[in-house]
């Protein structure tokens, strides 16, 4: 095999091992919180990714408050420092909800996504993870270990908070029938 066939070979082989263990289990699965009061966000701080979920949560609930956890996101030091900064914020309670990922690219680019240090940080976290890992056909490991799949970083920024337009709205129909 070559380069990237090994690492297709790899990256089936620690899927087949984490579903034995049920790391995958629907069961494990935690909801994400409706209104989230903290996001913690780990992944590189000078990546387009983090400055797009920035701006869309701010245009979307701007009462969320932001904490960035930055990590390498790619190369050999990125799993040890993505499955640290996962554990800090659960063990600090640091957020409501945690968005683990980064932007597009390679295989390689998004191998450290498919490490079984990072697996296994997501599946310990009491803090809901969704993964947002590169763009929508990109799949990782920590995909199916997260509680909620994202297809990219500004996608997840979108799913975790509710628009604040559409809260007004609502309010306005709300207090119009109780006559306010």
């Amino acid at each position: 095999l070559d380069g990237v066939g090994d690492l297709y070979a790899a990256f089936e082989q620690l899927k087949s091992k984490l579903a034995a263990e049920g790391l995958f289990d629907p069961a494990h699965k935690k909801p994400l919180p409706k209104f989230p009061g903290t996001i913690g966000i780990v992944t590189s701080s000078a990546g387009a990714a983090v400055h797009d979920m920035l701006r869309i949560l701010r245009k979307r609930y701007p009462l969320t408050q932001v904490k960035l956890l930055p990590v390498r996101v790619q190369g050999a030091e990125a799993p040890g420092e993505i499955a640290a900064a996962i554990r800090y914020a659960n063990y600090y309670k640091l957020a409501d909800l945690l968005i683990v990922g980064r932007g597009g690219g390679s295989i390689e680019d998004l191998w450290a996504f498919n490490d079984e240090r990072v697996a296994r940080a997501i599946y310990d976290s009491e803090i809901p993870v969704i993964s947002a890992v590169g763009h929508e056909p990109d799949v990782t490991i920590s995909d199916y270990v997260s509680d909620f799949r994202a297809s990219t970083p500004s996608n997840a920024a979108e799913i975790v908070v509710p628009d604040q337009h559409d809260i007004r709205h609502r309010v306005r129909i709300l207090s119009s029938r109780l006559g306010l």
